[in-house]
């Protein structure tokens, strides 16, 4: 999901064309405004950086929509925390690609954990396919996660339905559904976030032998 824009709405628009555009502020003036709170310092920072720590992301991430998030991540978590700057120890700039390094990191880490999630949830569904003579439990297995697909919000629970009984990919989904390839990764991520929690909770403990 895309980061709201600290001071509200949508984040600005790409700066002027040089010839159109005020006298920049000189950088110790700019991280002073920002620590200060200052709004539109914040917006000058973000003119000035935001190409570079979208780049920063996007070299990491191979994605430009979640380079995108992270972005305004980055400024959300600088702006929050714009009283731990101190210019004197310290560019703004620098103190920014720290805090994108992080937020990268963040990011990579969770999409580790959703392909864990997939694989998991993935193996979990898979039972469904197993012969129940020889696994006679596979139908209880069956039960447990058709009940599970079904509590999932519509949308969620189709695209799990098409990566995996289809097998097809998300940006087959989001040929076949007409939905923006972004959403469908969206409805992907949340579904097999609560899919794989339900799917804990609702272990079903074995008899024993």
């Amino acid at each position: 999901m895309t980061a709201q824009w600290p001071t509200g709405g949508p984040a600005p628009a790409p700066p002027p064309s040089p010839a159109a555009a005020a006298e920049p502020l000189a950088e110790e003036e700019l991280a002073e405004g920002f620590v200060r709170g200052e709004e539109a310092c914040l917006v000058a920072a973000y003119h000035r950086w935001s190409g570079l720590v979208f780049t920063l992301a996007q070299r990491a991430l191979g994605d430009a929509r979640e380079a995108e998030d992270v972005t305004q991540v980055v400024f959300l978590a600088a702006w929050r925390g714009r009283h731990t700057f101190v210019p004197a120890r310290g560019v703004l700039a620098g103190w920014l690609v720290g805090i994108a390094r992080r937020k990268i990191a963040d990011a990579l880490s969770a999409r580790t954990r959703r392909a864990d999630l997939v694989a998991a949830a993935g193996a979990r569904l898979a039972q469904t396919a197993y012969d129940t003579a020889d696994r006679p439990e596979a139908v209880l297995d069956r039960v447990v996660v058709g009940q599970e697909l079904a509590k999932l919000p519509a949308p969620q629970r189709r695209v799990l339905g098409l990566a995996f009984y289809d097998d097809l990919t998300h940006t087959q989904i989001a040929r076949l559904t007409g939905w923006p390839l972004g959403t469908v990764k969206s409805h992907a991520r949340r579904g097999l976030r609560r899919l794989g929690h339900r799917l804990r909770e609702a272990e079903v403990p074995r008899t024993p032998s």
